[in-house]
Parts: C-alpha cells; sequence; structure tokens
C-alpha cells in the first residue's frame, strides 16, 4: 500500500501476507505507524490496495461488504450521543433496513448478555468508557457479520478497565465465535486473547512473523501464569528490541 502521489509518495505496506481462518482470533501487533489499522482498512474494504489481492472466502472484498460481513469495532466507541444504548445498537439494523421484531429480540439478548439490560434507556454520556465500548461491540454483532475488525478497541482505557475488557471480550467471542482481527499494541493484551499474532516490522510495514500462541482455552487471568504466555510476550518483545 502506497499512500501519495510522485514525489511525496509513502510505502506504508509491503508484501504483507496474511492467512486467517474462520473463527480464529487473529491480532496484529507493531511498533506505531507501521501500518496495523492500514491492513484492518484494506481487509474490510475502507481501502484499495496499490497491488496485491484480498479476499474473503475465497472472494473480493467488495462482495463480502455488500454482503455486510463486517463489523467495525474502533478505538472510540462512536456512538450517537442523542441515542440510547437500544438506539445506537439498532442503528446498522436500521440503516440496512432490518430493523423487525425479530432482530430487535437480538440486540436485546446481546446487552442482557454483555450485562448492560438495565441500560437500554441510558445515553452515551451516563455509561463508562468500558461500557460504552460493549455498546459498540454490541452494534457491531447485531446484524450477524462474520468477521469483527477491532482496531485497538481499548486503547483509551485506563488499565483495570481494559484488562476487564480483554476478559469480556474472551467471553463474547466464545459464544458468538466470529473471526476477529484485532489490532494492538499491547503484547500480554495480544497473547492472552489471539490464536494466532501477526508482527510487523517498522514502515513499510511487513510481516516478520506470525506467531501460534498454543495457550489453552478457556483463559483466565491465570493463564498469565503459564510458562507459555511468559514465552510469547518474550518472543515479541525481542522483535522489537524490548528484550
Amino acid at each position: 500500500m502506497t499512500y501519495g502521489k510522485e514525489k511525496k509518495q509513502v510505502e506504508a505496506l509491503e508484501n504483507v501476507g496474511l492467512s486467517i481462518e474462520p473463527g480464529e482470533f487473529f491480532s496484529i501487533v507493531g511498533p506505531s505507524g507501521c501500518g496495523k489499522t492500514t491492513v484492518l482498512k484494506l481487509i474490510g474494504g475502507l481501502l484499495k490496495p496499490t497491488s496485491g489481492r484480498i479476499a474473503i472466502d475465497g472472494r473480493p472484498v467488495q462482495d463480502a461488504r455488500k454482503n455486510r460481513e463486517f463489523g467495525f469495532v474502533f478505538q472510540t466507541p462512536a456512538l450517537l450521543p442523542w441515542r440510547n444504548v437500544m438506539q445506537n445498537v439498532l442503528l446498522p439494523l436500521e440503516v440496512i433496513g432490518e430493523n423487525t421484531p425479530t432482530n430487535r429480540k437480538k440486540a436485546f439478548d446481546l446487552l442482557d448478555f454483555m450485562g448492560l439490560s438495565k441500560f437500554l434507556d441510558s445515553y452515551p454520556s451516563a455509561l463508562s468508557g468500558g461500557m460504552q465500548q460493549r455498546v459498540s461491540i454490541a452494534r457491531a454483532l447485531a446484524f450477524s457479520a462474520k468477521l469483527l475488525l477491532m482496531d485497538e478497541p481499548f486503547g483509551a482505557l485506563d488499565a483495570m478497565t481494559r484488562t476487564k475488557m480483554a476478559y469480556e471480550l474472551l467471553r463474547i467471542w466464545i459464544q458468538f465465535r466470529r473471526t476477529v482481527v484485532f489490532v494492538t499494541h499491547d503484547i500480554p493484551e495480544a497473547v492472552l486473547l489471539s490464536d494466532k499474532i501477526a508482527i510487523m516490522s517498522e514502515r513499510p510495514g511487513k510481516i516478520v512473523e506470525t506467531l501460534k500462541i498454543d495457550l489453552p482455552r478457556p483463559r483466565s487471568a491465570e493463564s498469565q501464569n503459564d510458562p507459555a504466555f511468559t514465552r510469547h510476550v518474550q518472543t515479541i518483545r525481542e522483535h522489537f528490541g524490548l528484550a
């Protein structure tokens, strides 16, 4: 992926190759500015690659977009402040004309599963950062997207809330088993959550290694005491000269 024209060109990504299996929790880690978010936008069809090919189930990204197979969760929840929790979750369904009783029941069940059923009428300003992000995740799941693209969704949270949200995301992922592509710069977080982790280099971003995480599931706080957890964290840190 190259940005700009002629002398002002910036090569953001070079020879990036990823293979992500259905139902897999796949994370991408790398230094700031290496192109992690660009990779996510390319997968989601928000950007078109300068060269190369991206396929979802063997089909062009544009087909997956038309079939609404993507759900996006960004660093900030991007909730509409004038809509309450339920209205925010139902927004994508309204846009695509599928705000049916069945889907409204599904949205309620999602929010109930996430512990938000008592806050359906609350507005974003009345929610904590973690609660807002749970609403954002529920919104992404509400229309049965096969693929969740998550761009540092806990980056704006304090350390304690961030840890709680990581465990909450694991619980949600186990329940709904969507394919997740998760961008983060937090190495322990990536190891805790992931089946595989792609490690990126400085710009132009390349995949220098794809690491399989062999920690048993389900995972909990105890997983961080597993020697394999420490080994994986150390391996990734060595790539960035942090050992």
